[in-house]
């Protein structure tokens, strides 16, 4: 299935996609710069935000060296507008099978979120043998992974949620973990601040995470 190799290829581009949440469209070509100036190509911007669509077209647009994708992904209208923006993946909190429908019909790549076995199995059975594991450290972190291993042998994970650059290094240990997904490289004071070197420090600390 196209998804599941356009996605795992993310990985090649470093150990953690940033999920970035943007409030202010000034915000987002220069905080895409900052981030791959240190390394970061892949970046996720969440459809949290009224300007989130638009953050994802600017950069597209303006930052091309950058591989943008939508994050928060819910609904068949969220695929059709994350496309038009111009993502070139999608991520979303939780598996359905009517989403991830709606993002072959885009030809959107999808990681789709997971948080059980069940889930794991639905969206295997979708095709799907890359997933994001969603709330990483709420739903169990290191240790669900390592658990879900054994059965799961063929499957490939994104941790995403409550990781920090301090607890990064343990899940990027684990065999089935191929990147990571943080907030920590776009914390929101240095954002608003326009603090952009700092972003940049940030993105080259992370790519040192996995030697």
């Amino acid at each position: 299935m196209s998804e599941t190799l356009d996605t795992l290829s993310l990985a090649q581009h470093g150990p953690v996609i940033p999920v970035i949440v943007i409030d202010q469209l000034a915000h987002a070509v220069p905080l895409a710069r900052a981030l791959v100036a240190g390394g970061v190509k892949v970046l996720e911007v969440t459809l949290r935000t009224p300007v989130a669509l638009d953050a994802i077209a600017a950069i597209a647009r303006e930052v091309p060296e950058a591989i943008v994708g939508a994050g928060t992904l819910r609904t068949a209208a969220d695929a059709a507008a994350a496309k038009q923006a111009g993502s070139r993946f999608a991520v979303s909190p939780g598996f359905t099978a009517e989403l991830a429908q709606a993002c072959e019909a885009q030809g959107l790549p999808l990681l789709p979120g997971v948080s059980t076995a069940s889930e794991v199995m639905m969206a295997a059975d979708a095709g799907y043998r890359f997933l994001k594991l969603f709330p990483a450290t709420a739903v169990g972190g290191t240790s669900l992974l390592k658990a879900l291993a054994g059965p799961f042998p063929d499957i490939a994970f994104c941790p995403t949620g409550g990781i920090t650059v301090q607890t990064a290094p343990d899940f990027l240990a684990l065999p089935n973990v191929k990147v990571c997904g943080g907030s920590w490289l776009t914390p929101g004071d240095a954002v608003k601040a326009g603090d952009w070197d700092r972003i940049t420090r940030l993105a080259k600390e992370a790519g040192a995470l996995r030697a």
